[in-house]
């Protein structure tokens, strides 16, 4: 793994932290991104950059992408210099962005074209996680690949899981952010009754953590809805989109959803009144004016950062039942 060559496109706040992980761990990297600035921090660190994604992919045997939505993943991929035309025989694509599943199998179709591999691998565990490295990795793809990039992926993240044939990992993703932000926006009105019935917000925050009613949810983002900060690093228009791609999934199945729907016009809602670029805890805000109040508490951080120790990470094997 020492001789291989990593490109990495996307420095924002998941991707810079994944790319971060990386250059901690003395691999070689040439980073792209549309921030010079950001690209300036890794070339400062020893990393190259690259003057286009076509000079990034010919230079990488392993590329990247960690972007914001599917179509500027395609416009990197598919751009005269995008990543497309410098890909070769034997290189892999690693799509980590949250993204659609039927684009991210088009592109892979466009990837072995030219010979080389493509998996998707989103993350899931926020961006306090990315940095540690204990975030957990979807991967879907040949296993073949899969093995050839476990101990790249296994620097990145801690619990990675094969999920099976590309796509597989994006469905998945899009699964996994629908519940969450269900889960968020259950909090924000549960808190907020709270504050309205006159109890104790930090009482209330530990009552909801020993309870059959927690959540990895609770014990992140209620902490920065309750400091008033309501940074999380992910924005309303991120969940929309991701909520959006698990409500067309549903539609595509046939499947009578009414949650999803329901949350996605909760949050457009929320982009209307503050701008689609606000921290997705401040949807609280809507019942905060509402009623009157503010919904805060005492001595929670500003931001989440992650405590647990970084250790090696570790394929996940699903549960099977036992062969009689």
């Amino acid at each position: 793994m020492s001789a291989l060559r990593i490109g990495f496109i996307g420095l924002g706040n998941v991707g810079g932290q994944l790319a971060g992980n990386l250059q901690r761990h003395g691999l070689p990297l040439t980073v792209r991104d549309l921030d010079q600035t950001r690209v300036a921090e890794f070339v400062a660190r020893g990393a190259k950059a690259a003057a286009s994604p076509r000079e990034l992919a010919a230079d990488s045997d392993l590329v990247i992408t960690c972007l914001p939505s599917p179509a500027v993943s395609a416009a990197v991929m598919e751009a005269p210099d995008g990543v497309l035309a410098g890909l070769g025989a034997g290189k892999i694509w690693l799509e980590m962005s949250t993204t659609d599943y039927a684009e991210v199998r088009r592109l892979a179709a466009r990837v072995a074209e030219r010979g080389a591999s493509a998996m998707d691998c989103p993350v899931s565990g926020g961006c306090h996680r990315a940095a540690t490295g204990n975030i957990s990795i979807f991967a879907g793809g040949e296993r073949q690949t899969f093995e050839r990039v476990l101990p790249v992926l296994s620097i990145l993240g801690q619990r990675i899981l094969h999920t099976g044939p590309l796509g597989t990992a994006s469905q998945l993703k899009v699964l996994t952010n629908f519940l969450c932000t269900v889960h968020l926006a259950a909090l924000a009105e549960a808190l907020t009754v709270a504050k309205v019935a006159g109890l104790d917000l930090n009482t209330a925050y530990e009552a909801i953590r020993i309870s059959s009613g927690n959540s990895f949810v609770h014990e992140t983002e209620s902490q920065v809805i309750l400091n008033g900060s309501r940074d999380i690093n992910f924005t309303m228009d991120l969940v929309i989109k991701d909520v959006g791609l698990f409500a067309a999934l549903g539609r595509t199945h046939g499947v009578p959803l009414e949650l999803a729907p329901l949350v996605v016009d909760i949050f457009e809602d929320g982009a209307r009144r503050y701008g689609p670029r606000e921290f997705s805890p401040n949807i609280i805000r809507r019942l905060e004016e509402a009623c009157g109040v503010r919904v805060l508490g005492e001595g929670f951080p500003a931001q989440i950062r992650d405590d647990e120790p970084e250790v090696s990470g570790y394929e996940v094997r699903p549960r099977r039942a036992t062969p009689a």
